[in-house]
């Protein structure tokens, strides 16, 4: 777990403030659940026999006795507020949430054990058009945020649990005759979750799994329909993607289509954020029958992508655009009154005013500290002139005299505001 420091948190609001925009763009509406749920919540929709459930999780008793833990993954703590709520009900629902998830799973390079996500749940809408739609808003955000040309998407669909039932079977004969050929990990999951074994990173097992059974060889009509028609709309809406029959989700509740947007500038640790379709999970944490869709994308590893191909603007910087200093005890008054107009003017603007007392030349080393493109000093002179002296900290240019009522003007125009 790690802090996130002031210097790191304006590349988080630029994310954060670049998707909730986009989210807005095609009505989402913002739900906000605690960290904390029932332990049972996770066991029935994520699966008592994950590695989520069985080795990740944070769980306590509270002084009740009761179990609780820290939320490892949002889904099912939205489908419980929604449900608890009555949002469900007969209408449909365009969700997203953002906020702190907990695994206790090795670290590895841009990802911890408290992480962040966003996360988008859309209910009520059975069709692949609302598949399509978060594809399409995905790759919209990518737009945003200049990362087209680095992400690329794969998609499958994993069909009803009835055919996953039979493929399983299947699977599992064929890769017993190979136990022994199986990484640990795989041989694991033979007994408890084989479907993860599709997307095993061992190459040995990978090998293994070239004349294994099709997952797609044993999908139901209405799953191959259904995938046919997103196939169909993102070709349309002029989409690339790549179908990976090898594609499945790690939580047990996930059906028909799921998807991950990957990128290959990050070595192994690729995907930057993943979902699909999830229609019997409502029903199953005790609501009534409803279709549901939604994906996660993690902002650690998002905002790692964006550094490493330094494609984070200069306005996430976070620097101070206008220091005021003052010069003297005089006039710091008007100095805090004037930084106050200047906020008035220029709302898109950051004035810091400075605040301790100090020499001129402390306040302007404190000035090119604070990454400020212009100093504005007020001294005696000034404040009996109506002026203000204007002092560019990332040029060569010469100090100016300016009008106070002329200040704002000038400091729009040099600023490109």
């Amino acid at each position: 777990m790690n802090d996130i420091l002031p210097e790191q948190t304006p590349v988080w609001q630029f994310v954060e403030d670049t998707v909730r925009k986009v989210l807005s763009q095609y009505g989402y509406q913002e739900i906000r659940m605690p960290v904390v749920e029932q332990t049972d919540l996770f066991k029935r929709s994520i699966g008592e026999v994950t590695d989520i459930v069985e080795k990740e999780m944070y769980t306590f008793e509270d002084r009740n006795g009761d179990s609780l833990t820290l939320r490892p993954e949002g889904t099912a703590g939205c489908v419980r507020a929604a449900e608890e709520h009555g949002l469900l009900f007969n209408q449909t629902r365009r969700l997203w949430y953002t906020g702190p998830m907990f695994r206790h799973e090795r670290p590895q390079k841009g990802r911890y054990r408290q992480f962040h996500q966003i996360g988008v749940e859309c209910f009520g809408m059975a069709g692949p058009d609302i598949d399509a739609e978060l594809l399409v808003l995905t790759a919209r955000l990518w737009r945003a945020l200049g990362l087209c040309e680095h992400t690329r998407l794969e998609i499958n669909s994993i069909g009803t649990s009835a055919a996953r039932k039979e493929y399983r079977e299947a699977l599992v004969a064929y890769l017993s005759d190979y136990r022994d050929q199986l990484d640990d990990d795989s041989q694991r999951r033979l007994g408890s979750n084989p479907l993860r074994i599709l997307d095993s990173k061992n190459p040995e097992t990978q090998r293994l799994l070239v004349d294994a059974p099709r997952l797609d060889d044993y999908l139901d009509d209405e799953s191959r329909e259904h995938f046919r028609q997103l196939r169909s709309l993102l070709d349309a809406a002029g989409i690339e993607y790549t179908v990976n029959s090898k594609l499945v989700r790690g939580l047990d509740y996930y059906g028909k289509t799921v998807f991950e947007w990957i990128t290959d500038s990050l070595g192994a640790q690729g995907t930057i954020c993943a979902g699909g379709r999830y229609d019997g999970l409502v029903e199953q944490l005790g609501g009534k029958s409803t279709v549901a869709v939604g994906f996660a994308m993690g902002l650690e590893r998002l905002i790692l992508l964006l550094e490493t191909l330094n494609l984070v603007p200069d306005s996430a910087n976070g620097n101070v655009d206008v220091y005021v200093a003052a010069m003297g005890e005089s006039t710091v008054a008007p100095a805090l009154a004037l930084g106050e107009s200047l906020r008035d003017a220029l709302p898109g603007v950051t004035v810091m005013g400075h605040c301790g007392g100090g020499s001129f030349k402390s306040q302007m080393k404190k000035a090119d500290r604070s990454g400020a493109r212009y100093a504005v000093i007020l001294g005696e002179n000034e404040v009996a002139n109506g002026t203000a002296g204007l002092k560019p900290l990332r040029s060569d240019e010469a100090q100016q005299d300016v009008a106070q009522g002329d200040l704002a003007a000038t400091l729009e125009e040099l600023l490109g505001r």
